[in-house]
Formats: structure tokens, sequence, C-alpha cells
């Protein structure tokens, strides 16, 4: 699948872009200068949900005769909107092996999920790998239907690297396992755990009481003392 992506050089600053339903951004690479770019959010938004952070795109800027292949390397969110607010795009190189980021495609169903009513707990969405570009690809799928038990667990060197592609995580890093379904025990220890007791409730209203009797007490000793001054 060839995916191809046009920008324009920028001209103007990043908020004047964002108003006009622009994204700022920037190209740069091994063999370019890097180049301030502007792309409409629309497309942009559009193609990273089909190309993801590990497809090769074919990005041309305008005027440009020849399109460079990229990568899309890193984007910034903003917190509140959640709208893409930069781009940075990063040439690769034909030929020369290259790091990137692939996303984990979970398929499948785990038994121990399905019969046992247990958890299943992910622990990691991607990993690191290293392969030439025509090797890259844009997911790993990860089969659930090994974990039957709680006991069974999913780990990088388990994962089916393609051909040419060598992940570098730790291979014995867990990617999926399923947890247990907590006993009736467990449960009740969880909610005892989090209510307080009558004794702290008691003990807390003693303080209370307590504190207020000693106030009382001195007030009374006071007037005790002002009265046996009058009568002297």
């Amino acid at each position: 699948m060839t995916i191809s992506l046009t920008a324009k050089k920028r001209e103007g600053q990043a908020e004047e872009l964002r108003a006009e339903g622009l994204i700022p951004g920037v190209l740069y690479g091994p063999e370019i200068e890097p180049v301030s770019i502007s792309l409409e959010y629309n497309v942009f938004e559009k193609l990273y949900k089909e190309a993801g952070e590990a497809t090769l795109i074919d990005f041309t800027v305008e005027g440009d005769k020849e399109p460079t292949k990229v990568l899309i390397q890193d984007m910034q969110i903003d917190p509140v909107k959640r709208t893409i607010t930069h781009v940075d795009l990063r040439q690769i190189k034909m030929g020369v092996e290259m790091s990137a980021t692939v996303e984990l495609n979970f398929v499948g169903d785990s038994m121990a999920v399905k019969e046992q009513g247990g958890t299943l707990v992910k622990t990691h969405d991607t990993v690191n790998v290293k392969c030439l570009p025509k090797d890259l690809v844009s997911h790993i799928d990860v089969d659930l239907s090994t974990l039957a038990t709680f006991d069974d667990v999913i780990s990088v060197k388990d994962l089916p690297a393609p051909t040419g592609v060598v992940i570098t995580d730790d291979p014995d890093g867990t990617i999926a396992k399923v947890s247990a379904p907590l006993s009736e025990d467990e449960l009740k220890a969880m909610d005892e755990a989090e209510a307080p007791s009558i004794a702290d409730v008691e003990v807390e209203g003693d303080k209370k009481d307590g504190s207020a009797t000693e106030e009382g007490g001195e007030e009374k000793k006071e007037g005790d003392k002002a009265e046996g001054d009058k009568k002297e």
C-alpha cells in the first residue's frame, strides 16, 4: 500500500495556521535540511488513522519534483481539545537499517477470560524494532487465544516478528496475561480495608469529647479561682 501526502512550506505563525485548519510541522532527515511545513488538518488526521507511525509515506513539499520517503516521527496533542498541534516527519533513507515503533494488534479470545472470568492485562501496546525500510510493517499481531490459563503469559519473545524485522525490546518483557478473578474472601478483605472500623470512629469521638471536657475543666478552675479572689 502506497500512501502519499503533500504539504506547503510554512508561512505565518503557528497559531495563525491552526486557526486556518492547518497543522504546523517540520521535515528533517540525514540528507535534507530541516523544512518548516504546514499540513491540512483533515487530510493528515485521516492519513494518520490509516498509516499510524510505522508506515512509509511518499511525502512531497509543493514545488519538489520527487517525493521523499518519511515516517511520522512525533506529534504534539493539545491536552484539553485532544487535537493535533504539531507534526514531525522524519526522512527515511532506503537501503539503510532504521529504528521504528510498531503497534501491537491484539486478536483472538482468551479462554481464561471467556470461560474463567479472568481480566486481560496488556502491558504494552507497541514494540520497538529495527529493519530495512522495505521490511517495515504497520503492526504485529498478538494471538490472545494462547492465554488459556492464568499461568500463561505472552512475552516479547513470543511475538511473530515478520521476516527482516528484529524486535529490540527485552525478550522476557511481558506483553499480556490474564489475572484471576478475586475470591469472595479477597473482596471482603478489600471492603473491610477500605471501610473505617467502629473502634476507629469511637476513639475519634472520645478524643473530641475528652478535649472538650479538659477545656471546660480549665475554664471552671479559672472561674473558681476568680470567686476565691473576690471572697478574700
